[in-house]
């Protein structure tokens, strides 16, 4: 089956960032695999707004039986990255809402002796802090009420990153939640060490095409409760 999936991981393509150049916004649509169609390019309007909005309703319709399922596979696939990639700190998002329940991967990393950590959001416009957090410890309200490790929890880098969002597509793009705080994160942590991102999202969210930007950054890998991708 190959690792660990119901259906052996994905590898997409190579890293390539590919930055533009023009000094205004300008949104890449790379055109599916094996299609001919050149990118389109948009300089009006935030086409990632609509791609947001229709992927968090997607997302928000599922049932719970399919929610506690990805958090069991989540746990998993997680750990084998991990396993994979030998990081020592691990971070991912304390679950908000409807997005993936993290904990049950949190607990798993704990348990197997990986330094975990929680993001702490700042002002716009800034990387994310991240503090050491094991599940079980005490955690307080930050902004918009995101669980997040106390102030006097130990600040880290992490080496692995499981990250939110809000829709993806196999090439390893993401559309966050609008604010750029993972972009910036990583594009912080990538000059200084080397790290592994992977995106964490429901099958529902996946789209064609993810528009980019020269700022965005791209996933390493990204877990579904269907399968594990690795680019």
């Amino acid at each position: 089956m190959g690792f660990g999936t119901r259906r052996p991981p994905t590898y997409v393509g190579a890293r390539d960032h590919r930055p533009t150049t023009v000094s205004a916004p300008r949104f890449i649509f790379d055109a599916p695999f094996g299609s001919a169609t050149p990118p389109l390019t948009s300089t009006h309007a935030d086409p990632k707004a609509a791609l947001r909005r229709d992927a968090l309703a997607r997302r928000a319709a599922l049932g719970q039986d399919v929610r506690a399922a990805f958090a069991k596979r989540l746990a998993e696939e997680g750990l084998r990255l991990a396993r994979l990639w030998r990081p020592r700190i691990v971070s991912a998002f304390h679950p908000l809402g409807d997005e993936p329940n993290t904990l049950p991967l949190l607990t798993a990393l704990a348990g197997e002796g990986y330094a975990t950590a929680l993001p702490v959001v700042g002002r716009r416009g800034t990387p994310l802090v991240f503090r050491l957090w094991r599940p079980g410890e005490p955690t307080r309200a930050g902004a918009m009420a995101i669980r997040e490790p106390l102030e006097t929890a130990e600040a880290v880098d992490p080496d692995l990153l499981f990250t939110p969002l809000a829709c993806f597509d196999r090439r390893g793009w993401r559309i966050g939640y609008g604010a750029g705080f993972y972009d910036r994160t990583l594009e912080r942590l990538r000059a200084i060490k080397p790290i592994h991102a992977a995106g964490v999202a429901y099958g529902v969210c996946e789209i064609a095409a993810v528009p980019y930007e020269a700022h965005d950054q791209r996933l390493d890998a990204l877990i579904t409760e269907q399968e594990t991708l690795v680019f």
